[in-house]
């Protein structure tokens, strides 16, 4: 079955994480991605952890499925190399500092005079044209900046970085996107165009509601550890064994079915309950009572309780627990792959699934320069005596 980017090609520039998590989502659906690394050294999550035969689970996870070629940009011949792939791929991405393709000769003004149907997409920190385009940016300073960190945690302890490269990931699947919008519309028109991401812009949109809390409703969102700030209750409550349940109650009825539950069927009926803006209010004596009668039972027991009348609840699985859940194993959401020189290993799957064309996450990660004689050959028609010039010359 043919996947839906099959027949796109996609030249990866991209170093770490947010660019290679998008160049990895185009291949998982079909696109060939040729990622350029540099000789000797390569992409720089290669010397992140873990390590498995010297090879870094961080870089296969983020670069499943591409083939790996080796250049060195110091070289014009390695330059010529580049502008000669430009002329035959469908995207170019990246997500160096704003003005280092520029530096190298490999801006979207220089390519697409090559190329003028090229998809060229620039992810970076704060954006192409950002007043902040200069400044150094890592996930942890989009997080800060955009605001995410100043909801994020306990309001007696400090603002706290969501657990995982939240500035990064968002910033991949939006380059993802905005790429995938910009080939339906050259498919419609014949035009390239560049897509530009910023990070910063990324986990802004993923602070959600708060913006119009604050730009409409005036209000200044804090940190109010798990529990949501609008609805009650909808937090973690401590149970028998513990440990942690989530209730998440968002409506009058789910409230009614929860205090029956707990054998106080009149609860609601109490004003500092009776309505979801009330119980957000008095979220602090609520938690309370419903603590007070999950002394009783352990997670387990609670969550059957609350399953049999449609409570939206859950456990708070560690990663290991999540590794095992049955809805992650049957969708999918591990596969295995046999990486080279590491054997087989499990990875992350993709949640998109698609009836018609589904996409196929299970391939293994380039090593250094593994198709770098391969591309040159069947892309660009090199003979092996000028591919064996252009490693003397220390081309690749």
């Amino acid at each position: 079955m043919d996947k839906a980017l099959a027949g796109i090609k996609v030249l990866d520039f991209t170093n770490v994480l947010a660019g290679p998590f998008c160049t990895s989502n185009l291949s998982d659906l079909g696109a060939e991605v040729i990622k350029i690394e540099r000789p000797g050294t390569g992409d720089g999550s290669r010397i992140f952890g873990p390590f498995i035969n010297d090879q870094s689970g961080y870089y296969i996870f983020a670069n499943r499925g591409k083939k790996g070629i080796d250049l060195n940009f110091k070289s014009d011949k390695a330059k010529e190399i580049v502008y000669e792939l430009v002329k035959k791929v469908d995207v170019v991405v990246e997500n160096f500092k704003p003005g280092v393709m520029e530096k190298l000769g490999f801006s979207y003004e220089k390519l697409k005079e090559i190329n003028p149907s090229i998809i060229y997409c620039s992810i970076s920190g704060f954006g192409q044209d950002s007043p902040h385009r200069n400044l150094p940016a890592y996930d942890i300073v989009a997080q800060g900046r955009a605001g995410m960190m100043s909801i994020t945690g306990y309001p007696d302890n400090p603002p706290a970085r969501v657990g995982s490269s939240l500035g990064d990931i968002s910033a991949g699947l939006y380059a993802a996107y905005g790429i995938m919008v910009a080939l339906f519309h050259r498919e419609r028109t014949g035009e390239g165009q560049l897509v530009d991401i910023a990070m910063m812009d990324s986990v802004f949109t993923f602070i959600e509601t708060n913006i119009v809390r604050h730009t409409i409703g005036g209000i200044m969102p804090k940190r109010v550890g798990a529990r949501h700030p609008l609805s009650a209750p909808f937090d973690i409550y401590k149970c028998k064994d513990g440990g942690y349940v989530i209730i998440a109650v968002a409506s009058d009825p789910h409230f009614q079915r929860l205090c029956d539950v707990m054998g106080q069927p009149d609860l609601p009926k109490n004003p500092k309950f009776d309505s979801d803006p009330h119980r957000s209010e008095n979220d602090v004596e609520l938690k309370a009572i419903i603590e007070e009668w999950l002394k009783d039972y352990t997670v387990d027991e609670a969550i059957d309780k609350f399953n049999e009348v449609g409570i939206p609840c859950g456990p708070i699985f560690d990663v290991a627990q999540a590794c095992k859940d049955e809805s992650i194993l049957h969708r999918d959401m591990l596969v295995e792959i046999d990486q080279p020189g590491a054997g087989k290993l499990k990875i992350t799957g993709n949640p998109v699934k698609l009836s018609k064309t589904p996409p196929d996450p299970a391939h293994p990660a380039p090593l250094l320069g593994q198709h770098t004689e391969e591309v040159l050959k069947e892309e660009l028609g090199y003979s092996d005596d000028e591919i064996a010039k252009l490693k003397d010359e220390g081309v690749f």
